[in-house]
């Protein structure tokens, strides 16, 4: 993999990104039958720049690493320079001559470009308000294990065009599925992801949808996705992102025009009652916490990809 970073998906070909699922699941097998991991990252560090707090992201990290052999660093913004001012790409130039590879859970998807920039060691992004992709390729390592397939799925994703919806688009096109987006008027992917994608769909074998009805994606959908209404760090638009969402709810009418076999993702934290009711999550909760422990897996392989060669 000539890749040295992991920052958005779109870096990624379609067969370096099967490169990771395939030994996500070869990792997560072998550890189900008690064969361990940890010689390959034996001695190597992972510094963790949290600026949004997590639950998965830091225990699949950490967990991932102490699995692997080596050492995770918990680093909050408080415990940081970068709390007080310092530029980032003065951070990048100290962590990377103390670790081996560096994970960051940012607001902005710039600080994350600059980081690796100015990184001599493996930058990941566990998360920007513009790129999640480390979830995504748990989700796309779900699919492959309930479907067995990618070519000819397709996937819905019902709710906000956030980080989640950008790397989705990226993800799924990249592996072959086609999917469709419905977000309600002014919450759209942004325009330059849109044209980014547009260009990744001439390539692929899937195609990309946009609506504004959640009916027109879901319908005949193998793959239902979505999301909470209301980020962190947009907490005080709850109340106005609760009107505009509604009618964006997956329930059991809308699951009753996907697919009799349609699986569904959610990402977690669930607001349950909102985006998903409690029937549906709890139908579905196999594939989403299954979802949820492939973060692990699929972090895994990317530390091994990334790091192994560092």
């Amino acid at each position: 993999m000539e890749n040295r970073h992991l920052l958005k998906l779109n870096d990624y070909t379609k067969e370096e990104i099967m490169e990771i699922l395939e030994l996500g699941e070869q990792l997560k097998y072998e550890n189900k039958h008690g064969i361990a991991h940890d010689h390959l990252l034996r001695g190597k560090t992972l510094g963790m720049i949290f600026e949004k707090s997590s639950t998965r992201t830091r225990v699949s990290f950490e967990v991932g690493m102490y699995q692997l052999g080596g050492s995770a660093l918990f680093l909050s913004s408080h415990d940081l320079q970068l709390g007080r001012g310092e530029p980032i790409k003065d951070t990048a130039r100290v962590l990377s001559r103390y670790v081996d590879g560096i994970m960051i859970r940012t607001f902005s998807q710039k600080d994350v470009q600059d980081l690796a920039e100015y990184s001599k060691v493996p930058v990941i992004n566990g998360l920007t308000d513009e790129e999640h992709p480390c979830q995504v390729l748990a989700d796309l390592l779900t699919i492959k294990e309930f479907k067995r397939k990618f070519d000819g799925l397709k996937v819905a994703f019902i709710g906000d065009g956030n980080n989640m919806a950008n790397s989705l688009m990226v993800g799924c096109l990249k592996v072959g599925m086609s999917i469709g987006i419905a977000t309600p008027n002014g919450y759209e992917p942004p325009e330059h992801v849109i044209t980014a994608v547009k260009a990744v769909e001439e390539a692929s074998k899937g195609t990309v949808t946009f609506a504004k009805n959640p009916e027109e994606v879901v319908k005949d959908a193998d793959v239902v996705i979505t999301d909470v209404w209301t980020s962190m760090g947009q907490e005080e638009e709850t109340i106005k992102r609760k009107e505009a969402f509604k009618g964006y709810q997956v329930n059991s009418d809308l699951m009753a025009i996907a697919k009799k076999d349609a699986m569904v993702l959610h990402c977690l934290p669930a607001h349950r009652g909102e985006e998903i009711t409690e029937d549906i999550l709890e139908l579905h909760a196999k594939e989403i916490f299954e979802e949820a422990e492939n973060r692990l897996h699929a972090q895994k392989a990317v530390m091994v990809k990334l790091m192994q060669k560092n």
